[in-house]
């Protein structure tokens, strides 16, 4: 019951740390692009509780949700997000390149693709120096129909590097998040599994929206990596949230309410059927209370306290400084 009710939470939290990122873009708080991981909450989850501190990790334009859910201070990184002096990398960095070295997130790339050779570099750097870490890579599944994705997997698997290429396909429908044969919206072949196996690098699907199914398999290939075994591939299948259709993100029916998880038809039309059957909140939810794991006072009050959370983390964000002019050109090769 625990472990279920802090698993909410931490996902509650995820989801209103990114609606609130959306009002403050809106309130022209912080200038710049910029994407949220709205509905993919249970990957990183399930992902990063699986994945060591002492593992390197490298993540994409979409990267709030994965720096969360590896433990980055949530302070720190809507400082950067807002470009405080305080934030993870000194407001260099933003929302897209919003990084976190001393938690082994040495940067952050939007380029699609380009945390993927990246990855492999530091992977191959641990391998030479015998350190035994392991890389973690996040990307999506735009990023293979890029060449630097096919020269990286083919040289991943001929030196064996130590990199779990953790690919987030958020255009599956739902009712095929679990089988193994759907295209992605943006590639030719059957499943994205099948991309990579020519070059003899082990594939796997997993709904990512299932946060055990996501740990379990994560947690195994980890362990493998760790031995010496890999690469790996897993395309994590979600549903794109409809907020994230458009250029920019947009709160489409509004903020996410705790009470669609009980009444389904009360959410807006618009984001009906992707709440009701995609949403990885509301889907744990109802598995808690059909459990008896949690009851409806309780994710209300547990909905009630991550949202002030975050309101807190806003606030404190909002009052740092910003950089120093004098600072301008700080950690600048001249």
């Amino acid at each position: 019951m625990e472990r279920v009710h802090e698993l909410l939470g931490r996902m509650l939290f995820m989801r209103r740390f990114e609606e609130r990122v959306i009002e403050l873009f809106e309130q022209e708080q912080f200038e710049g692009h910029y994407h949220v991981y709205n509905g993919q909450e249970a990957t990183a989850l399930g992902a990063m509780d699986a994945v060591p501190r002492d593992d390197y990790m490298y993540t994409t334009h979409r990267n709030h949700g994965h720096l969360l859910a590896r433990g980055a201070d949530p302070v720190a990184l809507m400082a950067e997000i807002l470009g405080k002096a305080n934030g993870l990398v000194g407001g260099r960095g933003g929302s897209y390149h919003a990084a976190w070295p001393e938690g082994n997130v040495p940067v952050t790339s939007a380029l699609v693709a380009g945390n993927i050779p990246q990855a492999a570099g530091t992977a191959l750097a641990a391998k030479r120096r015998g350190t035994g870490q392991v890389v973690v890579c996040w990307f999506g599944d735009g990023a293979v129909e890029e060449g630097a994705f096919y020269e990286t997997m083919n040289l991943s698997a001929l030196w064996k590097l130590p990199v779990l290429y953790l690919c987030e396909n958020n255009s599956v429908p739902a009712r095929y998040r679990a089988m193994g044969q759907y295209p992605s919206s943006t590639h030719a072949a059957p499943a994205l599994t099948e991309v990579v196996r020519p070059f003899g690098i082990e594939s796997h699907a997993v709904d990512g929206t299932d946060y055990d199914a996501v740990h379990d398999l994560v947690r195994q290939l980890m362990e493998r990596l760790h031995r010496g075994e890999g690469p790996f591939f897993i395309e994590a299948r979600t549903s794109r949230w409809p907020g994230s259709y458009g250029v920019w993100p947009q709160l489409t029916g509004g903020r996410f309410q705790i009470g669609w998880v009980f009444d389904p038809a009360s959410a807006p039309e618009v984001v009906r059927e992707w709440t009701t059957e995609s949403d990885p909140i509301v889907l744990l939810a109802r598995r808690a209370l059909e459990r008896g794991a949690i009851d409806r006072q309780g994710l209300e009050a547990l909905d009630r306290e991550q949202s002030t959370a975050v309101d807190r983390v806003v606030e404190a964000a909002l009052a740092a400084p910003d950089p120093r002019p004098e600072d301008t050109f700080r950690h600048v090769l001249r």
